[in-house]
């Protein structure tokens, strides 16, 4: 698949303030890319890099700052992040952001974490697991109905805390996964008062984009009759 073509039409048919972004796990670091110079102070800030141009990989270590994010992306905690995570976990507990039933129920990859590789999905040097698309609510509407038309989007209900919980939903349950965003994530990432996320299994990102076309298409016919009937013409 030409992931490089297929971004450039997903942006250009939603006119996307910020590139979609490409996310890859693999074993071992692809030929020519390089890794990320620093450690992120979240996981999440990784995504922000790579719509802003960037092409790098990260280890598990370089997760290591963000033990919400290192859980989501199957990453193995050493006992000191454990211990951090088990405190950050504590914190959101006394101040009623989460209960302790909820951690168990966040959703988190099962196959072993190597590197990922994160780039602009028109410039993904691999071929990527999942798609990342930010964009304001009409945009993601657009977007929830190009799944569910291309049959990916069966349980698009808008998830909560935390956002990276859709990269594994999108990775390993192969649906589309839309999230209004958690604080943490739009800290990290600038995401705005009027932007959410929808993750795409990158397997998928063709099918989408041929449903998107006709689903603005058919939007904008709708929107033509709405607003006559809304005038009574």
């Amino acid at each position: 698949m030409d992931f490089r073509t297929q971004g450039a039409k997903l942006q250009s048919l939603l006119d996307l303030r910020s590139p979609p972004v490409a996310l890859a796990f693999r074993s071992v670091p692809p030929p020519n890319v390089h890794r990320i110079s620093e450690p992120a102070p979240a996981g999440c800030g990784y995504w922000k890099l790579a719509a802003d141009g960037q092409v790098f990989f990260t280890e598990a270590s370089d997760h290591y700052n963000c033990p919400i994010g290192a859980h989501t992306h199957g990453v193995d905690l050493p006992a000191e992040a454990a211990r951090e995570l088990e405190s950050l976990v504590a914190t959101m507990v006394q101040v009623e952001y989460i209960t302790t039933e909820d951690l168990p129920k966040i959703p988190r990859r099962t196959a072993a974490f190597g590197v990922a590789v994160y780039a602009p999905l028109t410039a993904a040097p691999v071929d990527p697991d999942v798609v990342l698309v930010r964009g304001n609510p009409k945009q993601m509407m657009l977007v929830a109905e190009a799944a569910q038309a291309a049959g990916i989007g069966r349980e698009m209900a808008a998830k909560l805390r935390p956002t990276c919980a859709i990269v594994p939903e999108a990775a390993e349950a192969g649906q589309a996964s839309l999230s209004l965003g958690c604080i943490g994530n739009r800290v990290y990432t600038g995401l705005g008062d009027d932007e959410l996320y929808c993750a795409i299994p990158a397997s998928q990102i063709a099918a989408v984009v041929r449903k998107l076309e006709t689903i603005i298409t058919a939007n904008r016919e709708l929107e033509i009759f709405h607003h006559q009937r809304k005038s009574g013409s």
